[in-house]
């Protein structure tokens, strides 16, 4: 089974040496990671001077870097005006759920439809490194999280590692990063209210993980659009959504 380009490897851990990386590639990690987490917020102007010093990098490799992320629409190209982080809105994060269910049901059910023993290996290593650290997660939820981060995303993409589309693994790969830029963004944020939707977010994946190991796609399928759904519903309960019109408005 080959391994997808554009989610990490699920069979990877933290002891696989990394590939040496380029500048640019360096410089775009940064910059990417920069903006999923809201360092660098929605919609502001990245002025090419202050990157450089951010960055500590180059012209070229400055704008190598962008245009790679304005490929991931985490970034917006305003011709002669420069660059700009991606806004962010209520109508905005409704389509990316959207597209999201239609996109990874589909790819969910090739890869179950295709997944062979090394798959099932893969998968089954995935959701086991994801567990641990959702086992720990409520001693140290800030201390953990980039871990946590680097696990789920490494289970979702053992769950549609067999899926043979590289365009479907391409395009999943871009929403899940901007789905996970409107939770990272708005668990960091003080403003949200507490609000009342309570999540078990390990037993929503292990749910996911029994109904792909035992090859039920149309279950497997339903809980993934259920476990993305959630999401929203928790980003609405928080109140984030009210905040970025508030931004907005001021």
């Amino acid at each position: 089974m080959s391994i997808n380009p554009y989610w990490p490897n699920p069979n990877a851990n933290s002891t696989t040496p990394a590939p040496a990386k380029t500048l640019v590639q360096a410089t775009y990690d940064a910059m990417r990671e920069d903006i999923l987490s809201g360092l660098l917020g929605p919609g502001t102007k990245l002025r090419a001077d202050k990157l450089k010093d951010r960055y500590d990098v180059g012209a070229s490799t400055l704008r190598e870097a962008l245009n790679l992320l304005v490929g991931e629409a985490l970034v917006a190209s305003e011709g002669q005006k420069g660059f700009r982080v991606t806004p962010m809105s209520e109508a905005d994060f409704q389509d990316i759920v959207r597209v999201r269910k239609q996109l990874e049901t589909q790819a969910l059910r090739e890869s179950i439809a295709h997944g062979d023993d090394d798959w099932e290996a893969g998968l089954v290593g995935a959701f086991h490194r994801l567990t641990k650290i959702e086992e720990r997660l409520q001693e140290d939820p800030s201390g953990l999280s980039g871990e946590w981060e680097v696990r789920n995303r490494g289970f979702h993409a053992a769950l549609i590692a067999a899926c043979p589309s590289r365009w479907l693994h391409y395009f999943i790969s871009i929403l899940f990063h901007q789905s996970e830029r409107y939770r990272r963004i708005s668990l960091s944020r003080s403003h949200t209210n507490g609000g009342s939707a309570k999540r078990d977010v390990h037993a929503e994946h292990e749910a996911i993980f029994n109904a792909a190991i035992d090859r039920n796609a149309d279950l497997a399928c339903e809980l993934t659009e259920q476990h993305i759904d959630r999401t929203l519903s928790f980003l609405t309960d928080k109140g984030f959504f009210q905040h970025l019109q508030d931004m907005e408005n001021r």
